[in-house]
C-alpha cells in the first residue's frame, strides 16, 4: 500500500520524451485518412459524386443503387489503405461513442472468400440498443435498435476500421443518440436563419451553425494516476491536501511547454491531421499539468464528431507517451477546472458570418439583427440552456476558480451595450429621414470601429460575445458538444421564426419599410432581453441579489438543472421546432439524472476504499509510531517525560480525532446511499444523492487531508496533490 505511491514516482522519474518524426507539410498529411472530396472526386462515378454531395448539403435521400456504388467505392479506398474493418460509429447517450466492428470478409456459398461492403452494410446496422441508457424508451428485452448512415460527417480510417458516423434509433424510431436531435436542431436552424438572411441578400440559400471547441485537459504521468484508485475510478481525486505551490505565481501559463507533453502533442497533431481534424492550437493552460487545444472553426456537426474522436484519440496517444489525459471537469481542488468552451456563429453559404459586422449600414443591421436576436434566445430559455451543460462533474467546476456561475447570463461589453441602448431608444413605427440617417451613419455604421477595441474578455460570463461569436463557457471538458449546441440551435431558430413574422406582420399590415420593421422590432427584444446582459463580475454576491431580481434562474446542481427540461414551455419548443418529442425529450432526462445518481454512488463507494483501505489505517500506522515514541520517552524519563512528548501527545489526539471523524462520515455517508438507492422515483433519488448523500464528501475529504498535513510523508499512502501537479 505505501511502496506503491514511491513505486509510482520513482517509475514517473524514468520517463523521457518520444521523438515524434515529422516530415512534409500538415497540408499534405490532411484528411489522408478521411474519405473527403478529393478522395470522392478519385473513386465515385459523377451521379454518385452528385446524389452524395446533395446529402451532404440538403439532407437528400440516397437511393440504394447509388448507396452501393457509394459502399463499393469506399471499400476500395478503404482497403488500399490497410482497412480490414468497417463500423457504424455512434453517439450514444452516454456522453461518448460507440462502435461494433465487423470484417470486409465474407464467403461464398461454394466457399469462395471475398471482401463484402455493399449498400446495406453502408446506409443501416442493427446493433443491440438494450445495453446503452435510453431513459426507458427501449426495454432489456428489446434490443432491436438501427444506425443510420450519416452523409454529412465523412467516414473515416481509425487504425485498421473504417469509420462511418451514424445516428442511432430505436425501432419505433425515436433518437437513441445525441447526434439525431442535433442534425434536427442544425436543420431548423438552417430554415429560420435562411429565411431572416434573406432579408439582407437574397442569394443566400443555407446557414450552417458554425463550432469551434477549447479542449482543456490534465496530462498526469500514467504510473501516478494509476497508484490514485479515485483518479481511476472517478476521473478526479476524492481527497488531497493543496500543496504550497499551485497556480497562484502564473508561472505555468502560457508557459514553456515540458518536452515530454510537447512530443505528445506533435504525436497527437499528427494523427489528427491525418484524420482531418483541424487543430491549429496548443498551449498550457492556467494550473500546473493542465493544457488546452483548439481547432480551426467547422461546421458543428462535423465539429463536434471531430471533438469526440479527438478525445478517444488522446486517450491512445497519452498511453504511447506513459501519460493519462484526466478530462473531469473538476479533477483537483483548488486550481482550475476544465471546460471546453463552445464557439459558436452562423455562416451562409454565400460566405459571410453573420455575427461579423460588414462594410455597410446594411451589413451592419444584418449583424445586429443576429446579434439581438440570439441574445433574446438566450434570455427566454436562459434556463433550459443552463440544463445543457449541467453534471456532476460540472457541478464541482462551475462558480470556482474563473469558471462561470450556474447563473446564465450575456457579456457583450460596454461599448456594444451603448450601441443597444441607443436602439433602445429608437421611436415605434416609421422613422423619420433624419432618423434613419443618424442611425446607419452614427449608430449602425460604426459597429466595425466599435468591435475593433471592444477585446476585453470577462472570463466569469457563462455566454459571451467576443467580436465575430458567442462563446459558452460552462460547457464541461468531457460533455458532448452536441448536447448545449442542440439547446442553442434550437433556442436560436424558435427566436429567428418568432422575429421574420413579427416583421413581416409590420411590413404587410402596418406598411413599414423593411429596415424600419426590424429597427422596431429590434428595438422591443432589446428591451424584453435587458435583464440577461452583464458586464460584471459573476462571482460576486451581488451579482447573485440582482440576478435573483431579475428573476434569472439559479440551479446550482445538476438535478435541479434538469427540472426544466419536462417544463410545458420546454416540451412545446422542443416539438414546435421539430428537434425533440415529448418521449425523447422525458428519456433524456432520464438518462442524465441516472448518470448522475450513477456517477454520485460510484463517488461514495470510492471513499469508502478510501478511508477504510488507505487514510484510516496508515493515520493508525503513525499513531501507533508516535504512542511508541511516547512509551519510549517515559521509560526513559518517567514522570518528565511530558515536557518532551507534548507534541506528539496532541498529534496523537489529532490523529484520533480525524480518525473517529471520518469513520463517522463515511459510516453516516453510506446509510445515506442505502435510503438513496431505496427510492424508486429517478428524480427523487438525484435529488437525495445530491442534498443527503454527496455533502458527506467534503466532510471526509477536510479531515483526510487534515489527516496528510500530520502524517510522516513516508506513510502517507496515496500520491500527494505536489507529485500528481508537478512531475512534468
Amino acid at each position: 500500500m505505501i511502496s506503491s505511491r514511491f513505486a509510482a514516482i520513482a517509475q514517473s522519474q524514468t520517463r523521457n520524451s518520444i521523438a515524434i518524426e515529422e516530415k512534409g507539410r500538415r497540408s499534405e498529411l490532411f484528411g489522408i485518412n478521411v474519405f473527403n472530396e478529393s478522395k470522392m472526386l478519385q473513386y465515385l462515378t459523377k451521379d454518385a459524386l452528385e446524389s452524395l454531395k446533395s446529402a451532404m448539403v440538403s439532407g437528400s435521400k440516397i437511393d440504394r443503387k447509388i448507396a452501393d456504388q457509394v459502399a463499393e467505392a469506399i471499400k476500395g479506398w478503404a482497403i488500399t489503405m490497410g482497412a480490414t474493418h468497417y463500423t457504424h460509429w455512434f453517439q450514444p447517450l452516454t456522453g461518448s461513442t460507440a462502435e461494433k466492428h465487423d470484417a470486409f470478409f465474407d464467403l461464398l456459398p461454394n466457399g469462395t472468400a471475398l471482401e463484402k461492403f455493399g449498400g446495406g452494410q453502408l446506409v443501416q446496422q442493427e446493433p443491440d440498443a438494450s445495453s446503452f441508457p435510453s431513459g426507458g424508451i427501449r426495454n432489456t428485452f428489446e434490443a432491436r435498435g438501427y444506425t443510420a448512415w450519416d452523409p454529412s460527417s465523412p467516414a473515416f480510417i481509425y487504425g485498421t476500421t473504417l469509420c462511418i458516423p451514424t445516428i442511432f434509433v430505436s425501432y419505433t424510431g425515436e433518437a437513441l443518440d445525441n447526434k439525431a436531435p442535433l442534425l434536427r436542431a442544425l436543420s431548423a436552424v438552417d430554415d429560420a436563419a435562411t429565411a431572416v438572411a434573406k432579408y439582407f441578400d437574397k442569394n443566400v440559400s443555407k446557414v450552417n451553425a458554425t463550432l469551434g471547441w477549447e479542449q482543456e485537459y490534465f496530462l498526469i504521468d500514467k504510473a501516478l494516476a494509476h497508484s490514485r484508485p479515485d483518479i481511476m475510478m472517478t476521473g478526479r481525486t476524492l481527497v488531497g491536501e493543496t500543496p504550497a505551490k499551485g497556480q497562484q505565481l502564473d508561472d505555468h501559463y502560457f508557459g514553456v511547454i515540458p518536452s515530454r507533453v510537447l512530443s505528445f502533442m506533435s504525436d497527437l497533431e499528427k494523427e489528427c491531421t491525418k484524420l482531418g481534424i483541424p487543430v491549429k492550437t496548443r498551449h498550457n493552460e492556467v494550473a500546473p499539468n493542465q493544457f488546452e487545444l483548439a481547432p480551426v472553426f467547422e461546421e458543428a456537426n462535423l465539429a463536434i464528431d471531430h471533438n469526440l474522436l479527438l478525445m478517444d484519440v488522446m486517450d491512445k496517444i497519452a498511453d504511447k507517451h506513459h501519460f493519462m489525459v484526466l478530462f473531469h471537469e473538476k479533477p483537483f481542488a483548488g486550481i482550475n477546472g476544465s471546460g471546453k468552451h463552445n464557439n459558436w456563429s452562423l455562416a451562409t453559404d454565400t460566405g459571410v458570418n453573420l455575427l461579423s459586422p460588414g462594410s455597410t449600414p446594411m451589413k451592419n443591421l444584418q449583424f445586429l439583427t443576429f446579434f439581438i436576436n440570439t441574445i433574446k434566445a438566450v434570455d427566454t430559455y436562459e434556463e433550459l440552456l443552463r440544463s445543457s451543460i449541467a453534471s456532476a462533474g460540472n457541478d464541482y467546476r462551475l462558480g470556482a476558480n474563473e469558471a462561470p456561475p450556474a447563473i446564465f447570463s450575456i457579456f457583450v461589453g460596454t461599448q456594444l451595450s451603448s450601441v443597444l441602448d441607443e436602439l433602445e431608444g429608437v421611436s415605434k413605427g416609421k422613422l423619420s429621414p433624419e432618423e434613419k440617417t443618424e442611425l446607419k451613419l452614427n449608430v449602425v455604421g460604426k459597429i466595425p470601429e466599435i468591435l475593433m477595441d471592444n477585446t476585453d474578455r470577462n472570463r466569469t460570463s457563462p455566454f459571451a460575445f467576443t467580436g465575430n461569436k458567442f462563446e459558452m463557457r460552462g460547457v464541461g471538458a468531457k460533455t458532448n458538444c452536441a448536447k448545449p449546441m442542440t439547446i442553442l440551435n434550437t433556442i436560436v431558430a424558435k427566436q429567428l421564426k418568432d422575429f421574420k413574422k413579427e416583421v413581416d406582420a409590420l411590413i404587410d399590415k402596418k406598411s413599414l419599410k423593411k429596415d424600419e420593421a426590424i429597427f422596431n422590432v429590434l428595438r422591443e427584444y432589446i428591451k424584453t432581453s435587458k435583464r440577461i446582459r452583464f458586464d460584471g463580475d459573476g462571482y460576486s454576491a451581488e451579482w447573485e441579489s440582482e440576478a435573483k431580481r431579475r428573476k434569472l434562474s439559479n440551479n446550482r446542481n445538476t438535478p435541479e438543472a434538469l427540472n426544466v427540461l419536462t417544463s410545458k414551455e420546454s416540451l412545446a419548443l422542443f416539438q414546435s421546432m421539430k428537434v425533440m418529442s415529448d418521449i425523447e425529450v422525458r428519456a433524456r432526462q432520464e438518462v442524465d439524472l441516472e448518470n448522475y445518481i450513477l456517477h454520485t454512488q460510484i463517488e461514495g463507494r470510492v471513499y469508502n476504499e478510501l478511508v477504510y483501505g488507505y487514510i484510516m489505517p496508515a493515520g493508525i500506522a503513525y499513531q501507533n509510531t508516535l504512542i511508541k515514541n511516547v512509551s519510549g520517552l517515559k521509560e526513559i524519563y518517567g514522570a518528565a517525560h511530558k515536557k518532551f512528548s507534548e507534541g506528539q501527545l496532541t498529534m496523537i489526539e489529532e490523529i484520533a480525532e480525524h480518525i473517529v471523524s471520518i469513520k463517522k462520515m463515511v459510516d453516516a455517508m453510506a446509510d445515506a446511499r442505502k435510503k438513496a438507492n431505496a427510492l424508486k422515483d429517478t428524480k427523487k433519488k438525484a435529488e437525495a444523492y445530491c442534498t443527503n448523500v454527496k455533502p458527506y464528501f467534503s466532510e471526509i475529504r477536510l479531515h483526510s487531508d487534515k489527516l496528510e498535513k500530520l502524517m510522516d510523508n513516508q506513510l502517507w499512502p496515496l500520491t500527494k496533490y505536489r507529485e500528481l501537479l508537478f512531475i512534468k
